[in-house]
Parts: structure tokens; sequence; C-alpha cells
């Protein structure tokens, strides 16, 4: 069994440490505070170098790539391969590799898309990229973090570029769903009244991400299933309904003005994955 570092024991890092442990690999931890490491069956080392000159894989999960960097000693990861699941955006990943074999450390970055009780098991999804052959080597130390364990390119951007779009979409939603809940106050509808109406509503999305998938990847939308003329309608009646009470309609109104430049260069009888399109 591949014996494993994990640098940081933040909730995440101990749920990630926990997780390998349960999955039988000697397990060394390390974390600025001391103490963190309390019910975990792990070798504790006193500094980062000595945890990281443990074992060939190296997790680190701290804060972000600025802490991660400020915590690695470079000396004694080279010849070791090191996983850095701290989180960030694509650009940071790109220039976190490129520091990495700077210093002759084989380098996989990765996302969590999960929550730190589900770590280890059914629910838990985790993307990484870099080298094919580096994430093939520790690839089977890896799925003891989860039964959705991906790989996603050998570009080191990769998972952070999932990540970003799939929360883009996440929370962007968020923010509509907060929203309905404050027209419908607005109305005089309980939020408990319309959100299973709103679940009901959200069956439609699956098919629907299928259509604008379909539509962007072969450059063709058709309106068949809604033109971008009835869209900017339903959206202006929207619009009317939030602003005579009172609500912000910023989210909305970037939307329609979207809905808007589309129409006038010309594409208001195609569906509204043109909007991908635009310049």
């Amino acid at each position: 069994m591949t014996t494993v570092t994990v640098l940081g024991l933040g909730p995440m890092g101990h749920a990630l440490a926990a997780a390998f442990i349960a999955a039988d690999h000697p397990t060394t931890v390390w974390n600025r505070t001391p103490g963190k490491e309390n019910g975990l069956d792990a070798a504790v080392a006193a500094t980062a170098a000595e945890a990281i000159t443990a074992g060939p894989l190296v997790i680190v999960c701290v804060r972000d790539y600025t802490v991660a960097r400020s915590i690695l000693d470079t000396d004694a990861l080279k010849g070791r391969t090191l996983v850095n699941l701290s989180g960030g955006s694509p650009e940071q990943a790109r220039a976190m590799a490129e520091w990495a074999a700077g210093h002759g450390i084989d380098y996989l970055d990765g996302v969590i898309m999960a929550t730190t009780d589900a770590i280890g098991g059914p629910d838990a999804a985790l993307f990484f990229s870099g080298p094919a052959d580096v994430y093939e080597t520790h690839r089977p130390t890896l799925a003891a973090l989860g039964e959705n364990v991906l790989y996603v390119g050998d570009s080191p951007g990769r998972a952070a570029a999932f990540d970003a779009s799939l929360q883009d979409m996440l929370w962007t939603s968020m923010s509509g769903v907060i929203h309905m809940f404050a027209l419908a106050k607005a109305e005089g509808i309980p939020a408990a009244d319309i959100a299973e109406h709103a679940k009901a509503l959200l069956g439609f999305f699956p098919a629907m991400i299928d259509l604008l998938a379909e539509q962007v990847t072969t450059e063709n939308y058709p309106g068949d299933a809604g033109t971008l003329h009835a869209t900017a309608a339903t959206m202006d009646h929207i619009l009317d309904a939030i602003r005579a009470q009172d609500l912000d309609n910023g989210v909305l109104s970037a939307a329609r003005a979207e809905v808007r430049r589309a129409i006038d260069a010309g594409h208001g009888e195609d569906g509204f994955g043109r909007l991908a399109a635009l310049p």
C-alpha cells in the first residue's frame, strides 16, 4: 500500500487523511497548528519537510495555492508526486504545475466536488488533471477518496476549469432560487408553497442541458424548442413582475441583455444555445 502524506488538516484535509487510513494506506500528516490530527491513526510529522519525505505521494489541502506553495519544501519534494487539492483557478493550477516542473516535482491538480462527510464514499466526486502516466501510477491510491474519481486530461488547469464551469452554473442557479423566493414572498406566496413546484420545473433541466450541449458542439442553434424572440418576451414579463415589487433585477436584466445582443445581431429565430457563440 502506498504511503501517503497529507499536508493541511482543516475539515477537508482531515477527511482526506481519514479516507486514506480507512483504505489501509500508511499516512503521515502535518498541520501548521498542532492538535488537528486528533482522531487520526496517522504518523504526525513535526515539519512539512519531514512529512513530505515519509512517502512518494504528497497531498496538500490548504486555503489556496499561495498558502500551499509557502509550506512546500521543494528539496524534499524532488522525485515525488505532489497532488494539490487546495482549489483555485485554472490559471493558478497551470502556474503551480510550471513551478513544480521547474523543481523536478511530478504534479497533479485536483478539485473536490463533495462535502467532508462524503469523502471516501459513493457520493464523493473528485477531478484530477496532469500527466496521464503520473495519474495512472497513483490512481489506485487516489481511489480511496471516493467512488467517482475522474481523470479529465493532461492539461494541469483542466480539473480547475471543470470546477469553475460547474460552480458557475451552481451559484448562478442558486442565486436564481433565492430570487425566486424573494419574488414569491413579495407576491404573498410562502417559500414552502413554491418549492415543490420549483423542483418539478427543474425536471426538464437534464434534457435541456443535453439539447444546449448539442447546439454548442455542432454550432447549430435551431429554435424548435423556443426562439430567442420568444425567450425575450418571457423575460420581459418576469422583469415587469420583479420591478413592480421593487426587487433587484440585475441578474435577469444581464441575461436579457445577452438575448438582446443576439437578436440585434440577427439571431432572433435561433435557440438559446446561440448565446454561447456571442463575441
